[in-house]
């Protein structure tokens, strides 16, 4: 699984888990050098408080485009390190 903005793959992992339709990456497939932490947080009821990324490829920004959970509640063990995309990033299976 591939994910791309602005025609640049940005993160590629053969072991992404689905939660409610989204496929969470391992952190350590992100390309980070496009990866800028944001000070937005969200809290889902069951999975915990997320916390977001900025996404900037070739100038073109992608404010709080991924979000990952820190320390995701025991239901949501399985995502800890992974990292999720809003729907403007594209997910190409290859």
């Amino acid at each position: 699984m591939k994910a791309k903005w602005n025609n640049v793959v940005i993160a590629e992992s053969d072991n992404t888990v689905i939660i409610e339709g989204n496929h969470y990456f391992p952190q350590d497939s992100l390309k980070m050098e496009y990866f800028e932490k944001t000070r937005t947080e969200t809290v889902c009821p069951w999975k915990g408080c997320a916390s977001y990324y900025s996404i900037n490829v070739n100038g073109k920004k992608n404010e709080d485009a991924a979000w990952y959970y820190k320390d995701p509640s025991q239901l949501a063990s399985n995502i800890k390190d992974y990292v999720a995309f809003s729907d403007d990033i594209e997910l190409v299976s290859e």
